[in-house]
């Protein structure tokens, strides 16, 4: 089973050399990084890794559909610019779907890549309110077949909680799967924002997204806090 690996990206210079050297660890097909307008040197670092390197205009959602639809694997999996997964995970990942011909994708449990006992207990808590609560986010490297995620029509053009949207609608398609084996994420967010504050606004946004808030309000005010 290949695998093509996509990542959206703006501005990371800071984190994506080292998220792409761990994703160069991994046996996949392909490595598609879609750029949506970076203003620092992020391209420059993606093609030192992958010929795979595309312009989009931003926003999360349009680059992933841009680097699926460039995508020649029969899996692809969606990774965060400062997100990544280990090559024994990976492998877990395509034995899960290559046994189960009728799951149609799924995601990993949350790993916070700190040592701060607060970032712990969120990573937990993420775990199990996504398997508890199907609610899955983009840094949990969510994956799906390649055919699924075409029927599918991709990632909805929404400007925030896409990746939420997506995974609900994925449920729909066939069985899921998450693995316990852990998506690692940087603590970036949470050590500049404030770990009560980031974690109060993420909850509240999917809340009332989930409530049924429109994602444009909702992305205004996230970015107004930020």
């Amino acid at each position: 089973m290949n695998v093509s690996i996509v990542i959206p990206t703006l501005n990371e210079t800071r984190v994506f050399e080292q998220t792409l050297a761990n994703v160069m660890r991994l046996p996949c097909h392909e490595l598609i990084v879609v750029d949506g307008g970076s203003g620092d040197h992020t391209v420059d670092i993606a093609r030192k890794f992958t010929p795979h390197v595309i312009q989009s205009p931003p926003g999360r959602a349009e680059q992933m559909n841009r680097g699926a639809d460039q995508a020649s694997g029969d899996l692809l999996l969606f990774l965060h610019a400062d997100s990544w997964i280990r090559p024994e995970s990976f492998l877990k990942m395509v034995q899960f779907l290559a046994s189960k011909p009728l799951a149609v994708g799924g995601a990993f449990s949350l790993a916070i890549d700190s040592d701060r006992w607060s970032l712990k207990l969120i990573s937990h808590i993420a775990t199990l309110r996504a398997r508890h609560l199907h609610l899955v986010y983009g840094d949990q490297a969510i994956f799906v077949r390649r055919q699924v995620f075409r029927d599918l029509g991709g990632f909805a053009p929404l400007p925030i909680c896409e990746d939420l949207d997506f995974f609900r609608r994925l449920r729909k398609q066939g069985p899921v799967m998450l693995l316990d084996d852990c998506a690692f994420t940087s603590a970036r967010r949470w050590i500049t924002d404030g770990v009560t504050l980031t974690t109060l606004r993420n909850t509240l946004i999917a809340g009332l997204f989930l409530l049924g808030f429109s994602p444009h309000i909702l992305s205004r005010w996230y970015l107004a806090v930020r």
